[in-house]
C-alpha cells in the first residue's frame, strides 16, 4: 500500500490527496479472470462469434478466459444447412483460436427445439428416421472433435415453465427418451467429454428446475451417461433468485456438476451508474454461489462485450448486459467477477480530492470526491485516515463512518460504490476541532 501526503496549507481549504484503493487498476495490469478462476479450480468462459476473434475482441478472449463456447457456430441449422452438406469452418475457427490460447471448449448445442435447418423441421419423418438423423447428427458432431470439447450441452432447454416436457419435434417425435439416448449417443462419440442438460429459468428452486433435478435423477439411476446441468442465467437486473446456491447444490449432491452457462444480467436502456452498481453486485452474486459449492464447474457470459450481445434484438429496450462495454472497456461488472474469484483491486487510474470546504471556530465540514480515468473503475471502496489533531466527525453523507479514537474508516453507501471509468462519487461529513485542523493521510483499503 502507498499513500500520499499533500503538505497544502489549510488556509488554501481544499487539499488533494492520492488515495489508496481496494480498487481495479487499468485492465492491462488486472490478473486475468482466467488465472484468478483457475486458481480456485473454476472455469470462466465465454460464448464468442468465430469472424470477431481479431484484434481487441480476440485479444481480450483469449487473455482474459479459459474457456470458449461457440455462440451459435454448432448449432445444427450451422453446420448442416442442407442434409448432407456440412459447413464446419466457424466453429473449426474457434476451436483451433481455443487451442492456440489453452482454453477449453463447450459444445453448445447437439439437440435443439430451435436454429434446426429447415430440412429437419419441414420433412415429413417416421420416429425411426427421426432417431436415425438424431443419432447420426451427434455422431458426426462429437465424433468430428472428438478429445477437443471439454463439455457438451448436449440436450438444451427440454422443458416448459411448469415443469412439463416442451412439445418440440425431437419429444413429439421420439417421446421423452429421446433426451437418454442423445445422451447415450453422445457417450459413444467422445467418452470423454462431459455431457450436460443446459435450460433457462432452472437458476433458483421451482417447478422448472425440480423436474430437471427428477430428470438427472431418474436418468442417474438409470445408468444414463450424464455429467452435469447447465443453468443458463439469462437474468435481469436485480433478480438473481435468493436459492441460487441452494439449487446448485441440490444438483451436487446428485453427483453431477453444475455450470453457470450463458450469464448475462440486462437492464432497462440507457445504464447508468446506478443500474451499473446493482449489475456488479449481481454478477458477484451468481460467481460467489458457484465458488461456494465445489462441483460448481465455473460460469460462462454469453459474449463478453455489450457489441456481440444478443439481447438488444431480443428484448428491445434492454441492453447493457454483459461485463464489458460496447468499446471494450470494463465495466464494474468485470471487475465484480474478479472480486468473486479472489482478485483484489489496485488504485491505478482512481484518485481523490480530500476538501475542507467550509470551517469555523468549533467545526468544520469535509468532503472526499472519489473520481477513476477511463481505464479504470470501482466496484466498492473504502477511504480511511488518522486526525492528527484530535479531530471528531460528527456526521456524514453518502458513506458510512465510523471512528475508534483518531482512526477514521469510511465505506460507500449501498447506492454509490460502483465508480465508473471516467465517472466520480463524492461523500461529506461534519467534524469538530479545536486550535488545529492538519490535513491527514488518507488511504483507502
Amino acid at each position: 500500500m502507498r499513500s500520499l501526503r499533500t503538505g497544502l496549507s489549510l488556509a488554501a481549504l481544499v487539499t488533494s490527496v492520492a488515495v489508496l484503493f481496494t480498487a481495479p487498476a487499468a485492465h492491462a495490469a488486472d490478473t486475468p479472470l482466467r488465472d484468478l478462476a483457475a486458481a480456485k479450480g473454476k472455469v470462466i468462459g465465454t460464448a464468442v462469434t468465430g469472424s470477431k476473434l481479431t484484434g481487441s475482441y480476440g485479444d481480450i478472449a483469449g487473455a482474459q478466459f479459459n474457456s470458449l463456447t461457440p455462440g451459435n457456430a454448432m448449432k445444427w441449422g450451422s453446420v448442416e444447412p442442407a442434409q448432407g452438406s456440412f459447413n464446419w469452418t466457424e466453429a473449426d475457427q474457434i476451436v483451433a483460436f481455443a487451442q492456440a490460447h489453452n482454453q477449453q471448449v463447450r459444445g453448445h448445442t447437439l439437440v435443439w427445439h430451435s436454429q434446426n435447418p429447415s430440412w429437419l423441421t419441414n420433412g415429413s419423418w417416421t420416429s425411426a428416421q427421426l432417431g436415425s438423423l438424431l443419432q447420426n447428427h451427434i455422431s458426426t458432431e462429437v465424433g468430428r472433435y472428438k478429445g477437443r470439447i471439454a463439455a457438451w450441452d448436449v440436450v438444451n432447454e427440454p422443458f416448459n415453465e411448469d415443469g412439463t416436457y416442451r412439445s418440440t419435434l425431437w419429444y413429439n417425435g421420439l417421446g421423452a427418451d429421446y433426451i437418454a439416448n442423445a445422451l447415450t449417443w453422445a457417450r459413444a462419440a467422445d467418452p470423454d467429454a462431459r455431457l450436460y442438460i443446459n435450460d433457462y429459468n432452472v437458476e433458483g428452486v421451482n417447478a422448472k428446475s425440480t423436474a430437471l433435478y427428477n430428470l438427472v435423477k431418474d436418468l442417474k439411476s438409470r445408468g444414463i451417461p450424464i455429467d452435469g446441468v447447465g443453468l443458463q442465467a439469462h437474468l435481469i437486473l436485480g433478480q438473481v433468485p435468493a436459492t441460487l446456491q441452494q439449487n446448485i447444490q441440490r444438483f451436487a449432491d446428485l453427483g453431477v456438476d453444475v455450470a453457470i452457462t450463458e450469464l448475462d444480467v440486462r437492464m432497462a436502456l440507457p445504464s447508468d451508474s446506478t443500474k451499473l452498481a446493482q449489475q456488479a453486485a449481481d454478477y458477484k452474486s451468481v460467481l460467489a454461489a458457484c465458488v461456494a459449492v465445489t462441483r460448481c464447474a465455473g460460469v460462462t457470459v454469453w459474449g463478453f462485450t455489450d457489441s456481440d450481445s444478443w439481447v438488444p434484438s431480443t428484448f428491445p429496450g434492454y441492453g447493457a448486459a454483459t461485463p464489458y462495454d460496447e468499446n471494450y472497456a470494463p465495466k464494474p461488472a468485470y471487475y465484480a467477477i474478479a472480486q468473486a474469484l479472489g482478485g483484489t483491486q489496485s488504485t491505478d487510474g482512481c484518485s481523490a480530492t480530500y476538501s475542507v470546504t467550509s470551517q469555523w471556530a468549533t467545526g468544520f465540514t469535509g468532503q472526499v470526491t472519489i473520481a477513476c480515468s477511463g481505464t479504470a473503475a470501482l466496484s466498492s471502496w473504502r477511504a480511511g485516515w488518522t486526525f492528527g489533531a484530535g479531530q471528531q466527525i460528527t456526521q456524514a453523507w453518502n458513506a458510512t463512518c465510523t471512528q475508534s479514537g483518531s482512526a477514521v474508516s469510511c465505506a460507500n453507501a449501498s447506492y454509490n460504490g460502483t465508480v465508473p471509468s471516467g465517472g466520480s462519487v463524492t461523500f461529506g461529513f461534519n467534524g469538530s476541532w479545536s486550535g488545529s485542523n492538519p490535513v491527514p493521510t488518507v488511504t483507502l483499503t
